[in-house]
């Protein structure tokens, strides 16, 4: 099964790179691209689990009802994307069920930052995906937790698909600035070995974010976003879909193990 996914957050990535960016515009971009992967998701019948902070879901009810009235799966993604205290953990599962009239049953913290598991399981998660199985430099260093998924404190943990052997990460940024045919490679590979791929994505990847004046990003940060994110995510499913790869949500899945 591919567990597609997208952490849907206030656009407040340029403060990692010196920019100032004001509230209304993080929401408003966040909004367009989360519109954008929507509308790709309708056209080829796909599920995925959406990742919403409290603050951007409070800033787009008409999306958070067209993501749970269209199928897909509401899950927390914390409170605020820049703060984290532990205990936002219960209250943003609280304020997303109060906001969306659904159960959320999942996490995923933050920038896949390290988070108590003992404290996800006593908010009442039933899995946890903040785990970035690899080593990126000033990032991760996580070569020792398990590839694929296991359970930790009665919580199932879903680690972020890596390849099999060398651990290559097969998250966004590798999605953005590999050949698509390495990626291709790399995914069907992964996909072999573990029978399911659990790849991730953010909103604002979907919308034009090459003013470097305005965002501050490094090329391997913009590159390929926009209308050509949209394209290479259009043939990455087209590509899976004819390869008779199932999509579903985080949901889905543990019905399956």
């Amino acid at each position: 099964m591919v567990l597609l996914s997208f952490d849907i957050e206030e656009f407040d990535m340029p403060f990692e790179y010196g920019k100032e960016i004001a509230f209304e515009d993080q929401i408003a971009i966040s909004r367009a691209g989360t519109i954008a992967i929507l509308d790709l998701l309708d056209r080829y019948d796909v599920k995925a689990t959406f990742f919403c902070t409290v603050t951007f879901a409070e800033n787009i009810p008409d999306l958070i009802k067209r993501i749970t009235e269209t199928g897909h799966e509401l899950a927390s993604h914390g409170y605020y994307h820049s703060d984290f205290k532990p205990e936002h953990l219960l209250q943003s599962k609280r304020k997303l069920q109060k906001l969306s009239g659904v159960e959320i049953t999942g996490y995923r913290m933050a920038r896949m930052m390290p988070v108590d598991e003992k404290e996800v399981q006593k908010a009442g998660y039933v899995y946890n995906t903040s785990i970035n199985p690899t080593y990126l430099p000033g990032r991760y260093n996580n070569f020792h937790i398990s590839r694929t998924f296991f359970r930790k404190n009665e919580v199932l943990q879903i680690p972020a698909s890596v390849s099999p052997v060398i651990r290559f990460p097969l998250f966004w940024l590798s999605f953005h600035n590999l050949p698509l045919s390495i990626y291709k490679f790399l995914a069907q590979w992964t996909y072999k070995k573990d029978n399911y791929l659990n790849i991730y994505f953010h909103p604002w990847e979907f919308t034009d974010l090459d003013d470097v004046e305005r965002f501050g990003f490094p090329g391997y940060v913009r590159k390929n976003t926009g209308t050509k994110m949209i394209k290479r995510m259009e043939q990455l499913i087209a590509w899976m879909k004819a390869k008779g790869y199932p999509f579903g949500t985080f949901h889905d899945f543990i019905q399956t193990i």
